[in-house]
């Protein structure tokens, strides 16, 4: 098998992708890759941009995105993995994991299952499924939800 050299995973914050964030944490460490983690957000629509205290709600998103972010890293760090890059995006989870993929020039794409047994992931589509279809690399979908 070939060595990866360059794994992404994403997360969401929920405890399905941080187990996708451990196992690509345990992958790269087993694998010497760099590993790259990224939290897709969006953004409030522009009619609702302004909250109560007038703080732009995309300012919340993006507070809140950067904890996950934090958080997701804590775990890879505390696998032993010393070197993690983090990207926080506004956009569409799929289009944004996508775009990391090609732009490091990644070999795997990590994701936990959530979405594929739902309702909606089977009428709408999932996350996982997106990505397994359209990814340039190798996708491990790691069973987190069962």
């Amino acid at each position: 098998m070939t060595a990866y050299r360059t794994i992404v995973v994403g997360t969401d914050g929920s405890e399905s992708s941080l187990r996708a964030v451990e196992k690509a944490a345990a992958l790269a460490a087993d694998e010497s890759a760099a590993l790259n983690i990224v939290v897709a957000y969006h953004p409030e629509s522009a009619q609702a941009l302004l909250s109560l205290d007038d703080q732009p709600r995309s300012d919340h998103d993006a507070d809140a995105a950067s904890k996950v972010l934090r958080s997701a890293s804590s775990h890879a760090n505390a696998l032993g993995i010393a070197q993690v890059e983090t990207r926080l995006v506004a956009g569409n989870p799929v289009e944004v994991l996508l775009a990391l993929v090609l732009e490091v020039d990644a070999d795997m794409l990590v994701v936990g299952n959530r979405g594929l047994n739902s309702l909606s992931g089977r009428l709408l589509g999932s996350v996982p499924a997106d990505l397994a279809r359209r990814a340039p690399c190798d996708v491990l979908i790691v069973h987190t939800v069962h």
